[in-house]
């Protein structure tokens, strides 16, 4: 512990340049995570190397609204709870692997870079909600012992998604820990670019998309969603199930309020057509190669008993609803920010001190020289651009 320890100060004092590494008066890294039961886990990992974990005060149902309280907590921390801003990190474990993918894709500019142990993002791609082009500044290492893996991880790298993936066996907490601490939040990116589909989560560093317009298509910038492979569920509620579960079959672990289904919790899924499901994973590759909807028999292990169910397999559609992105870059040389965007009418655009003097085009369309640091409302009206301090 003592040896990976000083490497890891060494790797923040390189980083931020003060000698004493992270520890510095802005504050100390931390690791953000979505489930506050993962905490305890972290803290024992965080604790001796002066990291912070934080979570939100209280589990929502929905996945977005713990998003947002995951969000309030981060900001609270930084504010008041002597955690370095530049420096806050999406962590998950198996579970919570799917949720770090997920968070960064919805609130990419609050993190540093996110690490997913175990798990998989699969669950995250299924909602059709993940953009590539959201991790740009935004890195995750998955660390992971499934089969096929590393071949999802290359899949999701060759559609653009900045994500390492090493083999579990044999990550140490200290490569973790100095994999994580190499990385930095900046305020202002010279290049920030974000894809959403709800303007709640239209936050992109220095770039704040307002309003959307799906008439205002601009095809200069491609949809980055990333899907994952086709995936299939059964008819039987939203029951849930551990993605590592090692069998035999898999356990139901989670059933809304007011089920009203034919599943009880403790079930065990154990075959589908004749197929006997071994795993989670073998129920995971079965549920893939359905590609429409059909009847279907499941048997269940219930107790000492077996219950045959007569339900249907429904095939996945991913949400493919218009998205909007933005795309902003400062150019040194030439002193200009260009921003170039998809459905967005209204945003706000801050501008850091050094970057004054230089022009402004968005879309094509100019804007005055830069006089001071600050946040500019800009809006477009019948091709002509306004600007106006923020409100």
């Amino acid at each position: 512990m003592k040896n990976w320890l000083k490497k890891f100060a060494l790797v923040c004092a390189a980083i931020s340049g003060i000698t004493g590494g992270c520890l510095a008066a802005a504050g100390s890294p931390a690791v953000a995570v979505l489930d506050a039961a993962e905490a305890a886990q972290w803290k024992t990992v965080a604790d001796p190397a002066g990291w912070k974990v934080i979570a939100p005060a209280a589990a929502a149902a929905n996945i977005d609204a713990r998003i947002q309280a995951l969000a309030a907590a981060v900001r609270e921390a930084s504010a008041n709870g002597g955690v370095d801003a530049a420096r806050v990190y999406m962590g998950g474990r198996g579970d919570g692997a799917a949720a770090v993918f997920y968070a960064i894709s919805r609130i990419p500019d609050l993190f540093a870079a996110g690490v997913a142990l175990g798990g998989s993002p699969q669950p995250a791609l299924e909602t059709g909600r993940i953009f590539a082009v959201n991790f740009t500044n935004t890195p995750v290492l998955w660390a992971s012992a499934g089969a096929t893996d590393e071949a999802l991880a290359e899949k999701l790298k060759s559609d653009g998604m900045n994500l390492e993936w090493r083999p579990a066996a044999g990550l140490t907490n200290g490569a973790l820990f100095e994999w994580l601490a190499r990385h930095a939040r900046e305020a202002y990116p010279p290049v920030a670019d974000c894809e959403t589909n709800s303007p709640t989560f239209a936050s992109c560093y220095w770039l704040q998309p307002v309003k959307f317009d799906v008439g205002e298509r601009n095809d200069v910038l491609a949809s980055t969603r990333v899907v994952g492979a086709p995936t299939a569920a059964l008819d039987l509620g939203g029951f849930g199930y551990k993605p590592d579960d090692a069998g035999p079959g898999i356990q139901v672990t989670f059933l809304p309020e007011k089920y009203g289904g034919p599943l009880k919790m403790g079930d065990r899924i154990v075959e589908i057509e004749g197929k006997q499901v071994a795993n989670a994973r073998r129920f995971r590759e079965i549920m893939s190669r359905y590609s429409e909807d059909k009847p279907v028999i499941v048997m269940v292990q219930r107790g000492k008993s077996r219950e045959r169910l007569e339900t249907r397999v429904l095939t996945q559609r991913v949400d493919a609803a218009p998205t909007a992105r933005v795309q902003g870059k400062y150019e040194m040389d030439d002193k200009l920010v260009l921003i170039i965007s998809r459905t967005v009418t209204e945003m706000r655009v801050t501008i850091p001190e050094q970057w004054v003097g230089s022009g402004l085009l968005w879309n094509g369309l100019a804007l005055e020289k830069i006089e001071k640091p600050g946040c500019i409302f800009l809006t477009v009206d019948k091709e002509l651009l306004h600007a106006a301090e923020c409100k």
